[in-house]
């Protein structure tokens, strides 16, 4: 059993508990300090300072790693908000995979969906009463760096703002920005353990002598 922090970060926060790249002149940046107080925790995988919604921490590497590695291809499901009227053709072109500069992505699943009932983003997203904006909801199993974004811009529709939905079986659904809440999580056995086991439970029982 491991315990895991839910967290619905807010837009520009840094991904971290300290701002590293702070100098003498700059005005600190909000980080993971401002809103948990939970000792020895570690974000498991990243969120960009200008994406908002879910993060998941823990203290357990194991489950860190289960849901970081690229290797096991956790879901992660996104709210994009796009400027433009996105077209048919761009939905198939995301689904499908987008050529980026470090290589194609993999198939997603996308869909056009309703403006969700979400807190609104301060400052606001950028308004022009000439230019539409589209919500799509886009499910990948990837992560490169900044994926999501170079994505609808790789289709013609640049990305206005970001919010991630879900992360497997998780999700932000009640938690406003800056709030959390644990879960416990059901961790598996250490293969080597599975090994072992079944060697046991395999080895034949020794023959009576009569």
């Amino acid at each position: 059993m491991a315990e895991l922090v839910l967290f619905n970060k807010p837009f520009q926060v840094l991904c971290q508990f300290t701002d590293d790249g702070a100098s003498g002149n700059d005005s600190p940046r909000a980080t993971l300090a401002d809103y948990l107080r939970i000792p020895s925790i570690y974000p498991a995988g990243r969120l960009d300072y200008d994406s908002e919604g879910l993060l998941l921490l823990t203290a357990e590497g194991s489950l860190q790693h289960r849901i970081a590695s690229p290797s096991l291809k956790m879901p992660k499901t996104y709210w994009v908000q796009v400027e433009g009227d996105i077209s048919d053709q761009a939905l198939k072109k995301l689904a499908a995979g987008v050529a980026l500069k470090d290589g194609l992505t993999r198939p997603a699943k996308v869909c056009r969906i309703a403006a969700p009932a979400v807190w609104p983003r301060v400052p606001p997203v950028r308004h022009r009463d000439t230019v539409p904006t589209t919500w799509i909801e886009l499910t990948i199993a990837e992560g490169k760096n900044r994926q999501v974004r170079r994505m609808t811009a790789a289709v013609g529709f640049p990305t206005l703002r970001l919010i991630r939905y879900r992360i497997g079986d998780w999700t932000i659904e009640g938690l406003e920005p800056g709030a959390h809440r644990k879960v416990t999580v059901n961790l598996p056995a250490p293969e080597k353990s599975l090994r072992r086991s079944k060697a046991i439970g395999a080895r034949p029982g020794r023959k009576r002598r009569s």
